[in-house]
């Protein structure tokens, strides 16, 4: 018996070596082509009829498309793993996977830091509305034409929506600039995790919260989980910061919310369709806008591949992986 393959789809970009290391375990294959057509005929010709866990790099969608029900159904029937590079893997279709035994892993703590440092550089800038000068001193215009007074985040009250790893690690961080914390979660955390913050209901913090940050996961449940609804229940003068997902938020009921001044200010690194932008939020001076940066940093890409190999090291030879999406835990034969 040769040894188990596992499947590279994409590149490895920071840990080539510990990839090629790989081979002590596992027979190394890459998917070389550049369409989901090609991928789909390599699966269905028998190409990788010996692979048992996919390496699902950063480029993985762009090449094969998202791995949807379609997709799933035509994997090899060798598949029981696939690794995946990302902390949000809506691009995934989990039940899918589920239903044919495979089990699916992301790289949740590793981008942790780098993601809730993007949230609070979000959040300082919504506060202070700094695109407004900051656009204004590079066209040589000084503070611009109708400078603005911003807020201090101190005694501000910081809702956090989704205290997993990132939102605990963007209240460590709002902790440090003076503000009250409470947070919606789907199980209150222990105390030792909550660090002081208020344990709230997700209509008392839409409610009651001077800034709100997304750090939740996208789900079919979450999918447009702040709208019109959610805006007109907010405080006047509320800044929403969202790095987790674009589809988190209905962005017109958002430019609605900006233009009528419920809204002060909004901070974002994620929109519904990216890279296509709303309109409305790139003509208006009060956004921070970032490209989906949040892992942009060369120790968090690094630290993500290592963990997808760590996952895959793991898969092969124990049968288990480290960090399995939390909905898969229990519910995949082991």
């Amino acid at each position: 018996m040769g040894k188990p393959a596992v499947l590279l789809i994409g590149n490895i970009t920071h840990v080539k070596k510990e990839w090629e290391e790989c081979r002590s375990f596992a027979e190394l294959k890459t998917f070389n082509g550049k369409t989901r057509e090609e991928f789909l005929k390599a699966c269905e010709d028998g190409s990788y009829s010996d692979v048992v866990a996919i390496n699902r790099s950063n480029e993985s969608t762009a090449l094969t498309g998202p791995f949807d029900q379609e997709l799933v159904s035509k994997l090899p029937q060798s598949v029981k793993y696939i690794c995946h590079n990302g902390a949000g893997y809506d691009n995934i279709d989990v039940p899918a996977c589920t239903s044919r035994d495979i089990q699916v892993s992301h790289t949740p703590q590793a981008v942790n830091a780098a993601t809730a440092d993007i949230a609070i550089f979000l959040l300082l800038g919504a506060l202070r509305r700094i695109h407004v000068p900051y656009t204004a001193i590079r066209a040589s215009n000084w503070r611009g034409p109708s400078p603005q007074l911003g807020y201090d985040p101190q005694a501000k009250l910081l809702g956090v929506i989704g205290m997993g790893g990132i939102g605990r690690e963007v209240a460590a961080r709002a902790r440090a600039f003076g503000m009250k914390i409470q947070y919606y979660n789907r199980s209150r955390l222990s105390p030792e995790l909550e660090q002081g913050a208020k344990y709230v209901s997700f209509e008392e913090l839409i409610k009651s919260s001077d800034v709100i940050s997304l750090n939740c996961s996208l789900t079919k449940e979450t999918t447009g989980l702040i709208g019109k609804k959610e805006f007109a229940a907010m405080k006047k003068g509320v800044i929403i910061v969202n790095t987790a997902r674009g589809k988190l938020i209905d962005e017109q009921a958002l430019v609605d919310a900006l233009e009528s001044g419920k809204v002060f200010s909004a901070g974002l690194d994620v929109y519904e369709e990216e890279p296509k932008v709303n309109e409305g939020l790139l003509n208006n001076p009060n956004v921070v806008l970032l490209p989906h940066v949040g892992t942009s940093t060369w120790e968090t890409q690094k630290n993500m591949e290592l963990l997808v190999l760590e996952n895959l090291e793991t898969a092969v030879r124990k049968g288990s992986l480290v960090t399995q999406v939390p909905e898969q835990v229990s519910k995949v034969k082991l």
